[in-house]
């Protein structure tokens, strides 16, 4: 009984903290670059700028203020907004904010003998030692270039959506951990094991 009254109060302590960092994170301003037009219309966030533009729903009881450069988010008062919508919110202005200025980014890395890939249409053709080709449809908002047939530039205004099909990608060859192949992020650590051979060298030294 004791040590679920300990692991309450430690899980609630938590909760209360994280809502507290949200809270924090929401007061602060955003700086807006040039270029970026932000518009709230019935509840609803619109961010325009070089790369696009995206809408988003804005949680009744949230105002978005466009002043000197800076978008400040806030409750409105008298309403319940939890320290957690808060910060969030403020997290995806902040994102999309980003994303019509200068855009998400994502590099895959392929490693392997023969291992390759090139962009047909609105598919990602991916060779990765199968018998067959494997194609990936591209979502709609995303960009690939394939850079010298191994590197894989993933570009779009929607960090989630870039980020998703990065993971995507990915996962249809994750790098394996004995030599390495695979597809990897570009700046992905990838800790090999060592094989029985290795193993056996060992035990015999």
């Amino acid at each position: 009984m004791e040590n679920q009254l300990v692991n309450k109060t430690s899980a609630e302590s938590c909760s209360a903290s994280y809502g507290d960092d949200m809270s924090k994170l929401g007061k602060t301003p955003i700086t807006i670059p040039k270029g970026v037009e932000i518009k709230v219309e019935k509840n609803q966030i619109q961010v325009k700028g070089p790369k696009g533009t995206l809408t988003y729903p804005m949680q009744d009881g949230m105002v978005i203020k466009v002043e000197d450069g800076l978008a400040i988010v806030s409750r409105e008062e008298g309403k319940d907004v939890s320290n957690v919508a808060y910060g969030l919110l403020r997290a995806t202005l902040n994102n999309m904010i980003v994303g019509v200025s200068k855009g998400f980014e994502k590099k895959l890395s392929m490693v392997g003998v023969g291992y390759r890939a090139a962009v047909q249409g609105q598919k990602l053709d991916l060779q990765v030692g199968n018998s067959h080709p494997t194609h990936v449809s591209i979502p709609k908002g995303v960009q690939v270039a394939v850079d010298k047939s191994v590197t894989i530039i993933i570009t779009g205004v929607e960090k989630q959506v870039v980020g998703q099909f990065a993971a995507q990608v990915r996962g249809m060859k994750p790098p394996e951990p004995y030599k390495g192949k695979g597809i990897r992020y570009e700046d992905e650590y990838v800790r090999k094991k060592a094989g029985k051979a290795a193993k056996a060298k060992t035990a015999a030294g």
